[in-house]
């Protein structure tokens, strides 16, 4: 019924109760003004605010205000009732009034978790595997929101009452078999609190891998490919491939390297995701098993703060076929997040890692927030989260950031 309402029938009786909650819901067509109108009204009465909870979705509208009161200063409730109801008459829309006992769960608690849900479709039964594994695990769903709709479907739920670590291992699973990216972290100020990203570069920031264009510019792409793949894949040691493979670069010219940065492609949503972070304030490393005469450039485009990557010897204008010590392989890449946090004034804990291959292990175990992006096997089991979509400014959302702030800041 249009304007109508629900008294829970202990309403009238809750006046002798001094821990008595008021909630207060208001539902229908979104139209301006709707939560000032209502705050003005509710002002006329002794109350607490506890609680807000706004959504707007195609124009519907669902508010839900959650107040109390002081034993001394019990409002009346009949009046307040008749308030919201005409209140919510004239602007069309249907209240509910409730009242219940104040509890835990309507106090400051501890933050819970935010499981990130991305997938491309996001399809319903993915969402109910999910939630469903969420209650199996005895947690409730506190809040959801949306994230970005385009080109991916992004839905954020506020969790309580899980443990992270089982609820994240339960989540992985699940969502490997719906073919959804699903992330856990904790909640509160902690993502807030990130100020340093750094980025693997191959098949990360761009899409393919620099020693392999090299490589085919030698006549030697399929071997080096091959060497290539089984290293991302753990199976190698990085330092002593990285060596064999550019012991076939030699004689190379050094124009090569020019011409391999003109074919450079990056991965989609890397500009977006770079140029928000540093609006945002952030700081900005590559870390790469790749070469400083290749990447630097591009990092120079981009507003890279911090690079670290190997360097290719060069004589007479050829390459030798060497690389210069210290080769950043694993704990090369390790060492530098470290170094990058100390330039930025920025502890470990607020740092992320993104990386895809084995030598992206160290650093993504070091950082905050680790992300493993479209990457091998035993990275994507290491990492606090993995993301399978093309789109590297996905990593905003495990960030908490929508994509509509992202395109209003754009706008801006």
């Amino acid at each position: 019924m249009r304007g109508g309402s629900r008294v829970a029938g202990s309403v009238l009786h809750a006046m002798n109760h001094p821990r008595t909650t008021l909630l207060i819901t208001l539902t229908g067509r979104d139209r301006p003004g709707v939560t000032s109108r209502l705050f003005n009204e509710l002002g006329r009465f002794p109350l607490t605010v506890i609680d807000i909870e706004q959504v707007v979705l195609r124009g519907r509208l669902v508010l839900g205000v959650l107040s109390s009161w002081d034993s001394d200063a019990t409002p009346d409730l009949t009046a307040i009732h008749r308030c919201v109801t005409t209140l919510a008459a004239d602007l069309g829309l249907d209240a509910e009034i409730t009242t219940g006992s104040a509890s835990a769960a309507d106090s400051p608690a501890s933050p819970g978790l935010h499981v990130t849900v991305i997938g491309s479709p996001l399809r319903p039964e993915a969402l109910a595997a999910i939630t469903g594994r969420i209650a199996a695990n005895g947690a409730n769903i506190d809040k959801i929101s949306r994230l970005a709709a385009d080109p991916v479907t992004c839905i954020e739920l506020d969790v309580s009452g899980a443990s992270p670590s089982a609820l994240r291992e339960d989540l992985a699973r699940e969502a490997a078999q719906r073919g959804v990216d699903v992330a856990v972290q904790r909640g509160g100020l902690h993502r807030r609190a990130m100020r340093l990203l750094v980025m693997d570069v191959d098949s990360t920031l761009i899409t393919g891998e620099v020693i392999d264009l090299l490589a085919a510019r030698a006549g030697c792409a399929d071997e080096v490919a091959k060497v290539t793949a089984a290293t991302m894949r753990g199976e190698l040691d990085f330092s002593a491939s990285l060596r064999e493979r550019v012991a076939l670069l030699a004689g190379l010219d050094e124009s090569v390297l020019s011409s391999v940065r003109a074919d450079l492609r990056l991965t989609p949503g890397a500009r977006t995701l770079i140029r928000t972070l540093k609006r945002l304030g952030y700081k900005c490393g590559l870390v790469s098993g790749g070469f400083t005469a290749v990447i630097e450039p591009l990092a120079a485009t981009l507003g890279i703060d911090f690079i670290a990557a190997n360097t290719l010897e060069i004589a007479d204008a050829k390459l030798t076929g060497r690389v210069l010590d210290p080769v950043i392989d694993k704990d090369g890449k390790t060492e530098a997040l470290r170094r990058f946090a100390e330039l930025a004034g920025v502890p470990l804990s607020q740092t992320v890692a993104v990386g895809d291959g084995a030598n992206d292990l160290g650093m993504i175990g070091a950082a905050g927030l680790g992300v493993a992006f479209n990457a091998k096997p035993i990275v994507r089991d290491a990492a606090d989260t993995a993301l399978n979509v093309p789109y590297l400014d996905a990593i905003l959302y495990l960030l908490g950031i929508s994509r509509d702030a992202v395109r209003a800041e754009e706008l801006a």
